[in-house]
């Protein structure tokens, strides 16, 4: 028989609030994270979603006096420290840790080694923070990482290798990241526009997020969430742009919803990627019209955070699981007239909404796809 998986307790650090209720309340009011940003390397002036360094320094100050972290080893730990302290970490626990650039910032320093900002010496220093027992685990697989995150924790879980996991998910805006996007002529002149008609491309973020996901029936109570189906296909078609059939993206949902057995009309809500880009735009409303989702409510949370890169998949779980708990639907920031040629149902305007099953997609350079569905816990 195979093993019921649940997401009990999230966190999130981002611009917006260094807890899951701040941020809802932020979301509900209709702030953003994102502002004009002064010059970093080439640009000038550019909008971006980036958490003040002061406030984060504060804050983390109340969970460790030491001063060798960097900050996103600060967002990481911040994250971290509230549910890791609910539970009894064991050697069955899993550690999994998903980013796309991770400490990349640390080789703009040329005295700096380049083995310190490795992915896997990032994960190694903030499982040790913790006491974890277990080998750390990376997730990078560009933007889909953090809710790839999951479905790894998820089948790992089911497989009997771990009994649970802490997944956390952080990226930081670097003058790296910056220049990359700048390169492609990716980034917007103005604070991101998904799926609207006037939509010129991403408006970068950073954050970091966390979720506890356990087998334990014990510690599912009212409101926890269960993961109940994923599927993750690559559409092999460009380095930097999807198919324009949104291939990857329909048969990544299409083996969500297949493991699942949900009838796909039960559906109450799409939780989608959403940068605001031209094409991953179109792609995901012509996937979403293949599988007949295109009347179900969907939005993108990057109007409020910008796009956070490795973090954004499960940042953006962790808020549609808070919408879930209050069966309430969050505006698609940014949103005005429709810029896609397939029809879908944008949530524009805060709403509420009994929301039972819900969908979280995600899409990233190489031709990632990934999807994930959830069933609320009554």
């Amino acid at each position: 028989m195979v093993k019921n998986v649940y997401i009990t307790d999230t966190n999130c650090v981002t611009p917006l609030g260094f807890d899951t209720a701040s941020n809802w309340n932020a979301l509900i009011e209709g702030d953003s994270g994102i502002q004009l940003s002064e010059k970093v390397g080439m640009l000038e002036s550019f909008y971006a979603s980036i958490i003040d360094s002061e406030k984060l320094d504060d804050a983390f100050f109340k969970i460790s006096e030491e001063t060798h972290f960097t900050k996103l080893e600060k967002m990481l730990l911040l994250v971290l420290k509230p549910l890791i302290e609910k539970q009894k970490i064991t050697e069955r626990t899993a550690f999994i840790f998903s980013t796309t650039k991770g400490n990349i910032s640390l080789l703009e320093n040329e005295k700096t080694s380049v083995e310190t900002a490795h992915l896997s010496a990032l994960a190694k220093k903030i499982s040790a923070f913790f006491g974890f027992s277990t080998e750390p685990i990376v997730v990078s697989n560009a933007c889909v990482s953090g809710v790839l995150a999951i479905a790894v924790a998820k089948r790992m879980i089911q497989a009997g290798v771990y009994d649970d996991a802490f997944v956390v998910a952080g990226d930081e805006v670097s003058e790296f990241v910056l220049s990359g996007f700048n390169s492609f002529q990716a980034m917007s002149d103005s604070p991101c526009k998904p799926y609207d008609k006037d939509r010129n491309g991403v408006t970068l973020g950073e954050a970091t997020a966390a979720v506890y996901i356990t087998s334990n029936e014990n510690d599912v109570q009212k409101g926890a969430v269960k993961i109940i189906g994923d599927g993750a296909i690559n559409d092999a078609n460009h380095i930097s742009g999807p198919s324009r059939t949104g291939e990857g993206l329909f048969r990544s949902i299409e083996s969500a919803f297949k493991e699942s057995g949900l009838e796909p009309e039960k559906l109450s809500y799409i939780s989608a990627h959403g940068t605001a880009t031209l094409y991953n735009d179109e792609m995901e409303a012509i996937a979403f019209n293949r599988l007949g989702l295109q009347d179900v409510p969907v939005n993108s949370l990057k109007g409020f955070y910008g796009h956070t890169l490795g973090a954004s998949g499960l940042l953006e779980t962790v808020i549609a699981i808070e919408s879930a708990r209050k069966n309430q639907l969050v505006d698609s920031k940014g949103f005005t007239k429709i810029g896609v040629t397939s029809p879908i149902n944008l949530i524009n305007g805060n709403s509420e909404q009994e929301i039972n099953y819900f969908l979280k997609t995600a899409s990233g350079f190489g031709g990632c796809n990934t999807a994930v569905l959830f069933e609320k816990v009554h």
